[in-house]
């Protein structure tokens, strides 16, 4: 006895059918696709064989799944999204291996999105209506346009940015955050007819003492810096030029914040998810960094990340 719905106007050839799923009319279902529970799959929507869904998956009316397509738990498709395997189609020409996509857990995207082949959506990334996806986007991005852009990051508040700029008419100060251990810092600043002059002093006003610096720049504005996190390293972080936008993550709390001006800077602790992302043309990013460079002190995956800050250790 099935237990999951097949509408009697749709085709499920497929016994790989979660409990509890839901398959609406006109849709049809190949053999060899996998589909997990509690899904809601729409009117008019066509999976192919090498095709895996996971469970609590929505799939809206007028998509097809290709082969090579995977959604993990919890993602939602809008209608007439449009997925892709081939960047090179010829009709009746076959590649060895269809190109893949996958859609991490808890992802969203919109309508008449396009997802180009070979891709990653990242966990909980939002892709904007419409818009076209050429490459691999990062967790808990927001996405939009043709080809798509990251403009913002899913529940990072951002008034600290308001915050700053209050922070900005004090000749020195510290604005606590929401991401546990994050700070943002005013430093003084000096005007002057012959040049001016901006000081911080280490261990004082920035707490730690570096081993290390580092000076990003030139970054085209659609390209994204970061996506990491430190066992050990602390960081901290001044635009000396131009401006950034930093979102601070400790697996609870996101924060997005807003480096423009010289003598200001933002204070990441080790174990602290950081990006930086919507770089100006001009902008020249400068990193204090409390250790060496040491490869085996990065965490790059951010579920290990999320895994490793639920547990309260490093990895």
């Amino acid at each position: 006895m099935k237990n999951y719905y097949v509408h009697p106007q749709a085709i499920c050839e497929s016994n790989n059918i979660g409990t509890n799923t839901r398959i609406w009319a006109f849709a049809h279902i190949l053999p060899n696709a996998k589909i997990g529970e509690e899904c809601n799959i729409c009117d008019g929507v066509f999976v192919e064989n090498d095709v895996v869904v996971g469970n609590r998956v929505t799939i809206k009316c007028g998509v097809q799944l290709w082969d090579g397509v995977e959604l993990e738990d919890d993602v939602f498709v809008g209608p007439n999204v449009t997925f892709t395997n081939d960047k090179f189609p010829r009709s009746k020409v076959y590649p060895e291996n269809f190109a893949r996509i996958v859609i991490s857990k808890g992802a969203s995207i919109g309508a008449n999105a396009t997802l180009l082949p070979n891709i990653t959506v990242g966990v909980n990334a939002m892709i904007g209506a419409g818009a076209v996806v050429t490459r691999s986007v990062p967790p808990n991005a927001i996405v939009v346009g043709n080809p798509a852009k990251i403009v913002g990051y899913v529940d990072a508040k951002n008034d600290k940015i308001a915050s700053s700029e209050k922070l900005n008419h004090q000749k020195q100060g510290k604005l606590e955050t929401t991401v546990s251990g994050v700070t943002l810092h005013n430093f003084r600043a000096v005007p002057d007819m012959r040049g001016s002059l901006s000081v911080g002093e280490f261990e004082r006003e920035i707490p730690f003492r570096p081993l290390r610096y580092f000076l990003v720049f030139d970054v085209p504005t659609a390209e994204t810096r970061g996506e990491h996190a430190h066992i050990k390293c602390q960081q901290f972080l001044i635009a000396v030029k131009g401006s950034v936008r930093v979102v601070a993550d400790d697996g609870k709390n996101r924060e997005e914040f807003l480096l423009d001006r010289n003598n200001s800077g933002l204070y990441l602790p080790a174990m602290t998810w950081g990006i930086q992302y919507h770089y100006s043309p001009d902008a020249v990013l400068l990193v204090f960094a409390s250790e060496y460079y040491e490869s085996s002190d990065y965490i790059r995956n951010y579920s290990d990340f999320i895994e490793a800050a639920k547990n309260n250790e490093p990895l």
